[in-house]
């Protein structure tokens, strides 16, 4: 099997949360921690972080884990600077690199076994691309095969991966993942999750 990295964003001002999301607590560990381990058990090797705002209280987060944190000085531009930046750092770590898992911390419910489903249809489907399907919508967690990179490091700096997963719908997969639709985006969405532990 082809290696598989993955790309996490967590570089964002968490603007609208009032405290940086990265850093929340849930199930025993920060959004951050958990979407790196979740990578781990998947089998992804390298993972790449890309960090902007709060760098340095997200980097120290990390310490311990074997994440490549990658700055993104342009993070306040847009999604599209951070998808270059790791993408791009993942390529020189590993050219040789079979596929790119992209994720955001703020998907709470994204776990290993999702990233582990997300290669298995892959392998199953040969599609270059599988997108996970919630709330009306595909978007992230999502695969990328290896011939997808050029595309992704010529995004524009505003845009995350829908253009590129909605230009041909031919070569996408559709993992059905309703959990998907659960970000915390403000506090109000923080503290539904919370509730949701008990």
């Amino acid at each position: 099997m082809p290696n598989i990295g993955a790309v996490i964003l967590a570089a964002g001002k968490s603007s609208r949360l009032g405290q940086p999301k990265q850093l929340l607590q849930f199930r025993g560990q920060t959004l951050v921690r958990r979407s790196v381990d979740a990578a781990r058990e998947a089998g992804c090797s390298p993972i790449v972080v890309v960090v902007g705002s709060d760098k340095d209280k997200v980097a120290r987060e990390l310490k311990r884990t074997n994440a490549v944190i990658v700055e993104n000085e342009n993070w306040n531009d847009g999604m599209g600077t951070s998808i270059r930046s790791g993408v791009q750092r993942l390529i020189d770590v590993d050219p040789d690199l079979g596929a790119i898992a992209l994720l955001v911390c703020d998907q709470p419910l994204v776990d290993s076994h999702t990233i582990e489903h997300l290669i298995a249809l892959g392998e199953k489907t040969k599609k270059a691309i599988v997108a996970s399907s919630y709330a009306g919508t595909l978007g992230v967690p999502a695969l990328f095969d290896r011939s997808c990179a050029e595309e992704l490091l010529a995004l524009d700096d505003g845009s995350g991966a829908k253009p590129i997963i909605f230009s041909n719908h031919e070569r996408v997969a559709e993992f059905p993942f309703s959990e998907g639709q659960i970000d915390i985006d403000m506090a109000a969405d923080y503290e539904k999750l919370r509730l949701s532990e008990d």
